[in-house]
Order: C-alpha cells, then structure tokens, then sequence
C-alpha cells in the first residue's frame, strides 16, 4: 500500500509543481466571437486586471465563426496547461444541440466561471396593436402563422427564447433568423418586422427613442436599465426564464487549482463597483459562483435547452 502511495504521489507531482508554478508565461483568452461584439468587450474589460493579478499578460485571440462553435473547438482542442481558455456564450450549448460539433458541451471543458448573464426582451414595432404580452399572444392566436419574430440567427439565445415563448404560449410564430442582433432591430425599427426577441445592447437605445416598444423581459427578475418593463413570468408566463450568459471555461483536465485561482482573479474584478456599473451600461449584470457551480449550471442549461430543441423539432435549416 506504502508503495503505491508513493508511486502515486511521484505521478501526481508534476502536475501540482506545474499548478504551483503557473503561470510562467502570458496566457491565451480565446473569444468564440469577433472583435467589437458583447464578448469581446466583457474580455476586453477584464483583461488588464486579470494580467495584473496573474502576473504575466493575457493575449486576447478572436475566433469569431459559426456562432461561437469555432472558438469554442480551439478551446476544446488546447492542451489543459492553464496556458488556454475562453469566453464563451450560451451558443456553446445550443449549436452542440442542434448539429454535430467536434467538441461535447460538457464533457470536453473544464468549468471555470460563469462571468454575467444578460436577458433578452420581446420587443415590437410601436404600429402593432399590442401594449402587453396578453395583448400580444391575443394577436398572434388571432393570426395562426401570420405574424413572426425576428432574432439573432438559429442557435442564439434570442432564438431559444423566443421558441420557449412559442411552446409556453401554443402560439404559431414564424422565426425570421438574421446575422445578428443588430439587422433584426433595424429591420424592426423600420417597421419591415413586427416583432423580435433581442438583446439590450441591441434594443435599448431605441426603446428609449420610442422607435420600438418593450413588452417583456426574459429574465427571472426585472433589469436596472428597464425597471419599468415586467418579466414575462410576471406577464402570465409563471417560472419563464431564458438569458443569454457569458463564461469562462477551459480545456477538459484543466488542474482544479488553475480553474480556481483564474476563478479567483476575475470574482475579484467583478466585485469592483465599477466594473460591474459597466456591465450594466451594456446590458449584463454579474453572475459569479464557483467552478464546480458553473458546472452544474452548465449541466441544467444542457437538459433546458435540449428539451427546447427536441420539442420546437430545431434544426439549423
């Protein structure tokens, strides 16, 4: 027995040296999406506090493409030396769901934090004659098939919520996907699409010019930057809940004192008044938690999503 321990003990010491050590040299963050995006930013943002309480930089590598499944592959794939992980977004789930990915959500990451969720709205063009979700599930039962939402494109969280809004309602909306949040609204605000599920950082500046109107919140509580405006469980829709989130996550067997100590570093930012006024200048708030309760999160948001995808019969055509 004496002699396994310490054949035991002598396999498992270059690993703690190495978590001891690390990090002798900068560190990658890979973000699944391109520069200028809400990732990039939450990244961008942290970055110089990280570097400084890791002692070495952190090289931000934009790996924008197929939303988030790019990125979140080059993670998968790096060796789990601490020296690479990523941030990443509930697309990590949602595209592994709906087609076959080189990467499992779960199994081929370790879980590092889950950094800040944002909700998503549903928002409508001012002519539509709905001043309430009840008024708007009212129209859309009026309309089988005739009245239909727009969204950040198949997969994203605007999509999912918006499905889930489908399924909880029984209506019959049509999802028009778009490349992104940003051609949705404008096509909203142009009055060319009657409605759509959409992020803040998307939505807000022109729910405050009046260009379009808020109906509901997807999140489980009303948001600081539209206190006024209910969540859909408060709207008829008890227990609806449905954010886009943003996370860090690293190579599966990344050595737990690396997840931690990186889990560490950015709570720390996060608790920074500051740091956490601008996430809501953009939409987010902080979500925070510890490594092994991300992973439970994770875990959760597979069998929510996954029954989202299997009753709606999602595909990516």
């Amino acid at each position: 027995m004496r002699r396994r321990g310490f054949i035991a003990g002598l396999l498992a010491a270059p690993l703690v040296a190495r978590a001891e050590t690390w990090p002798a040299k900068p560190v990658r963050l890979v973000v699944a999406w391109p520069p200028g995006g809400t990732t990039d930013i939450l990244a961008r943002q942290m970055q110089p506090q990280l570097s400084a309480a890791l002692g070495q930089p952190v090289v931000i590598d934009n790996r924008g493409g197929a939303s988030g499944v790019i990125g979140a592959t080059e993670i998968a794939r790096a060796a789990p030396n601490g020296y690479t992980f990523g941030m990443v977004t509930s697309t990590l789930i949602s595209m592994a769901l709906l087609q076959r990915t080189a990467y499992h959500p779960i199994d081929s990451f370790s879980p590092i934090l889950l950094h800040s969720r944002a909700a998503n709205m549903l928002v409508v063009h001012p002519s539509l004659p709905a001043h309430s979700v009840a008024e708007f599930v009212a129209l859309a039962k009026s309309r089988p098939g005739g009245l239909s939402f727009g969204s950040a494109g198949i997969g994203s969280a605007m999509h999912i919520a918006g499905e889930m809004f489908k399924l909880a309602t029984g209506t019959s909306l049509v999802h028009v996907p778009y490349r992104g949040g940003g051609p949705a609204v404008a096509d909203l605000v142009a009055g060319s699409l009657p409605a759509a599920f959409a992020n803040a950082s998307s939505a807000l500046p022109f729910i405050r010019q009046g260009a379009i109107r808020a109906l509901a919140v997807t999140s489980p509580a009303r948001v600081p930057y539209l206190p006024e405006v209910p969540t859909l469980a408060e709207s008829g829709l008890p227990g609806f809940a449905s954010e886009e989130w943003f996370a860090c996550i690293g190579p599966a067997q990344m050595p737990a004192e690396i997840a931690a100590r990186l889990n560490g570093a950015m709570m720390e930012i996060l608790s920074d008044a500051a740091e956490r006024a601008r996430l809501i200048e953009i939409g987010a708030e902080v979500a925070g938690g510890t490594p092994a309760e991300f992973g439970r999160f994770l875990a959760d948001e597979v069998e929510k999503t996954g029954r989202v995808v299997r009753e709606a019969r999602l595909t990516l055509e």
